[in-house]
């Protein structure tokens, strides 16, 4: 019971924003200002998740939601902004 989500609501996009935010211990960071589509990694983030915040956010996403993401590929995949982690719990969710 403690896993329900609601996936077809904008509520996973913002409980997906906390989590990431917890995980990598940022707490300056605007829930309410940041956009699903602003990349989580790289140069043109604002957000400037590293290595090691994806992989707690991995470990996170699996406990919380029941999805794994294995290897770089799948995390350069479905990491990239809170918009791609939504489709692919979402897709997860549904299999």
């Amino acid at each position: 019971m403690g896993n329900t989500v609601n996936t077809d609501s904008p509520a996973l996009e913002r409980e997906l924003k906390l989590l990431i935010a917890r995980e990598s211990e940022r707490d300056d960071l605007d829930i309410d200002a940041w956009q699903d589509d602003e990349p989580l990694f790289g140069r043109k983030s604002s957000i400037g998740l590293d290595s090691l915040d994806a992989l707690q956010i991995s470990v996170a996403l699996q406990a919380r939601y029941g999805v794994r993401l294995n290897g770089d590929r799948m995390v350069r995949k479905h990491m990239m902004t809170v918009r791609d982690l939504a489709a692919f719990i979402r897709a997860g969710q549904t299999e």
